[in-house]
């Protein structure tokens, strides 16, 4: 009875130590050797005999785990033409051990993309990005973040933000998705600068070594158990739609003044050029218009250049401001912005020759 009692106090103090000293997410540390004695203490004819003891140890395998995760829920909503359009990700080591990890990031070619939407045009040069904790701000792209191809010395539960930044191609349409996927690829660590060479899984018997065991889930690309994870994010194009149109209205002439003219030398006509912007998708800014007059009309400086007006029930108003400009017989105006579902128009007359 009292050696069985020393036994369960034994037992007692191992779980106070235990909860004393919680393992981290990511488990006991890999290579860490562990030692158990246990201690039997008995007596002969009531006489105290010398305690027997034993021990056993073993050494901690590694676990190699990593997850990549899209940082946010939503796509990338990007522009044509856009240079460094950034989406951003999150590498974390969920092994028990201080890894390396090389970085892929990979076009997709058609198929579902990360937000309920299809893939259909392919960014160009994608490049990978990561965060610098100490300059800028934390999580967002800056200029101090560092162009890598991989991850160095990341620690057991540690974490790093990467961001992929690619180009968006002229021409293409509000709702085309380019979709890429990032990949995390476990490598040896232990060499600061340098990145470790790739990971063997222990497939034979345990060992008196360190072992390793691949534990890493399926992601958006890769299979299950093989070292690696990647997870997709996506660049939606919202783009301006324009319809230009330019049309002429017969305001006056010599002979009939304003009732009934005719195109006749003399006449006034004034010209509409309308920008139509469709909806849903983005505003067009710095609208640049450039109309060179044929030789057969003269620009009639009375009325002006009419610059941002309006078109109700079809009909163009004269409800611009007066800050186009006419060079020899080049009429120009710049619209500053015009929103998706809107159309704003340039207005000005001339007389025919």
């Amino acid at each position: 009875m009292r050696n069985t009692g020393k036994l369960l106090g034994s037992t007692a103090t191992m779980a106070v130590l235990l909860m004393a000293n919680p393992a981290h997410a990511a488990g006991t540390a890999a290579g860490l050797s562990v030692t158990n004695t246990v201690t039997v203490n008995y007596q002969v004819g009531g006489v105290v005999q010398t305690a027997q003891t034993a021990s056993d140890t073993f050494t901690v395998d590694r676990k190699v785990n990593v997850t990549v995760a899209e940082v946010g829920t939503t796509t990338t909503t990007v522009t044509p033409g856009q240079v460094a359009a950034v989406t951003t990700f999150q590498v974390t080591n969920l092994s028990n051990a201080t890894l390396d990890f090389a970085l892929a990031v990979a076009q997709q070619v058609g198929g579902a993309g990360a937000h309920a939407n299809t893939d259909t045009f392919d960014v160009t040069a994608p490049t990978i990005y990561l965060d610098n904790a100490t300059t800028g701000v934390v999580g967002s792209y800056d200029a101090g973040d560092t162009l890598v191809t991989s991850i160095d010395e990341l620690a057991a539960d540690g974490s790093r933000t990467i961001f992929v930044l690619a180009n968006v191609p002229l021409g293409q349409l509000t709702g085309a998705v380019a979709a890429v996927t990032l990949t995390a690829t476990g490598r040896e660590g232990g060499t600061a600068g340098s990145l470790g060479v790739a990971l063997s899984e222990t497939t034979t018997a345990n060992t008196a070594g360190m072992d390793t065991v691949f534990a890493d889930g399926a992601g958006a690309g890769d299979a299950l158990r093989n070292a690696d994870f990647s997870a997709k994010d996506d660049y939606t194009v919202s783009a301006a739609a324009l319809t230009i149109t330019k049309v002429s209205t017969l305001i006056s002439d010599p002979l009939n003044g304003t009732t009934f003219p005719k195109y006749i030398p003399g006449a006034v006509i004034e010209y509409c050029i309308s920008v139509a912007n469709a909806a849903g998708g983005s505003s067009a800014t710095g609208v640049t218009i450039s109309d060179p007059l044929p030789a057969a009309v003269l620009y009639l400086t009375s009325f002006g250049i009419k610059v941002d007006g309006s078109v109700a029930s079809g009909v163009c108003q004269a409800d611009g401001t007066g800050t186009g400009t006419i060079a020899g017989s080049t009429v120009s105006g710049t619209i500053a912005s015009v929103a998706a579902g809107s159309t704003r128009t340039v207005l000005f007359r001339a007389t025919i020759q």
